[in-house]
């Protein structure tokens, strides 16, 4: 496409004053050596250990080693310690808990997370986590007895977080990392409010949550085969978005940039140039129409966090009782999982973790200003660890970031020719081994430091 005279001169005028100072590169060798070191035969491994528990229901056994939830979770913690133990003490686990009661709970039921958590080298309070949950269930939700596989939903994203840990722990990061592996999703989100509300008690600064669920097949229900894209869900507006809050956003723009929205936008770009034949497609919406994932509770707690979700599903796996009907098998079995294909969404996640974990925080108290000017100026606070930053724009229209400005010196900048009206803003931090953050639109919309409402009481 062409661009207008005005904005192509403005470009080059940009180019030609900070061509003294260059931006440094962002291409980053080890995101392709972390990509490499993820195994699928490891991946197969953990789902069938899960699969061989029976059940993982929420209300099954928790006495047993051999079968229900309790052994599960136990087995999630020894394999994290295990890990943990190979990389000379780097994963803390924790296994932070909560008794709910509700309609999918009737007697009051102990929700317990397993947590690896490996502490940031210079930035420990800024946290990154990969999530997956692992509790199973049958067609009827209350049937706690029967088998129930969960192969892809959800072992395939348990898997993930712990091929992550495997790979991640080989190596040191300025933020945390957290591996999580939550139970009680299917009885209402409850593993993810556990998270959520750990978080909060930690103080932790959550910049992402990676919430995989339903990330191993391949083949859909209709015969449709894809294995090289995978879908990332994101909120349009913030779940704790404030009256006053949402007239300006309605008024100013916003709605297509969250903080999971950017966030959403940042794993696209990670696969486009680190995974072979592999692609993100991004979601505008929360979760799939009329369904949710454990990344709820974190949005509602004011943290930015995406649903990584399979391309394609088969609704004849997922929730259903073991059984063979005229001729049609039901069932969430292994034979369901494509281990190549886990292998590809595992790599997006350790390549979005050490990407996140290893660049600077995302800049914050970001605004523009222009009103009546043929010129924008966009602002914002100094970013520890930054040593510039790019101011982005693009069409309103647009999905994606398209233009951009190396700012190497101070906290502003103006686009001449550039105008407010038209466009819509953004500013990413850079450190000075190229390792960029996500980009940031302005003000409460996109900010990625959100005033987090106290906890909801199971």
């Amino acid at each position: 496409m062409r661009l207008p005279i005005i904005l192509a001169a403005s470009l080059a005028l940009a180019s030609a004053a900070h061509a003294e100072t260059p931006a440094p590169s962002t291409d980053q060798p080890l995101l392709r050596t972390i990509a490499a070191d993820v195994d699928p035969k490891a991946l197969e491994g953990t789902i069938r250990t899960l699969v061989g528990f029976g059940t993982r229901h929420t209300l099954s056994d928790t006495k047993s080693d051999k079968r229900g939830i309790g052994a599960a979770r136990r087995w999630a913690k020894a394999r994290f310690e295990a890990i943990g133990k190979d990389c000379g003490g780097c994963l803390t686990v924790e296994t932070p808990s909560q008794v709910f009661t509700n309609k999918r709970a009737p007697n009051p039921t102990e929700v317990m997370d397993v947590l690896a958590i490996q502490k940031g080298t210079s930035d420990p309070g800024r946290v990154i986590i990969i999530a997956g949950h692992l509790d199973s269930r049958v067609t009827d939700v209350m049937d706690f007895t029967s088998d129930a596989p969960g192969a892809n939903d959800d072992a395939s994203g348990v898997a993930a977080v712990v091929e992550a840990a495997r790979v991640l722990s080989k190596h040191k990061f300025p933020a945390t990392l957290v591996f999580a592996v939550l139970s009680g999703e299917e009885q209402g989100l409850l593993g993810g409010k556990v998270l959520a509300d750990y978080a909060r008690a930690q103080g932790w600064k959550v910049e992402a949550d990676l919430n995989n669920d339903i990330v191993g097949n391949s083949h859909g229900q209709s015969g449709v085969m894809d294995n090289t894209h995978v879908r990332v869900f994101s909120e349009g507006t913030k779940a704790v978005e404030t009256p006053e809050q949402a007239n300006g956003r309605r008024y100013n723009g916003g709605e297509v940039d969250s903080p999971s929205r950017n966030l959403a936008r940042f794993l696209d770009g990670l696969a486009d140039r680190y995974l072979t034949n592999f692609d993100v497609t991004m979601v505008y919406r929360t979760d799939r129409y009329g369904r949710g994932g454990d990344q709820v509770p974190l949005l509602e707690a004011g943290y930015p966090a995406v649903r990584v979700t399979e391309a394609i599903e088969n609704y004849d796996r997922q929730h259903q009782t073991l059984r063979t009907e005229n001729g049609k098998a039901y069932g969430d079995v292994i034979e369901g999982v494509d281990f190549a294909y886990l292998a590809q969404v595992t790599r997006l996640n350790t390549v979005a973790m050490a990407s996140l974990a290893s660049a600077p925080p995302p800049p914050s108290d970001v605004k523009i200003a222009g009103a009546v000017s043929p010129d924008t100026k966009v602002s914002w606070a100094e970013t520890p660890g930054a040593a510039g930053h790019r101011v982005w724009w693009r069409g309103t229209i647009d999905p994606t970031w398209r233009f951009s400005r190396w700012v190497p010196d101070g906290v502003t900048t103006t686009l001449k020719d550039v105008v407010i009206d038209d466009f819509f803003f953004g500013v990413s931090a850079v450190s000075a081994d190229g390792w960029e953050s996500p980009v940031v639109f302005p003000g409460a919309a996109g900010s990625f430091e959100s005033v987090v409402p106290a906890p909801k009481q199971p």
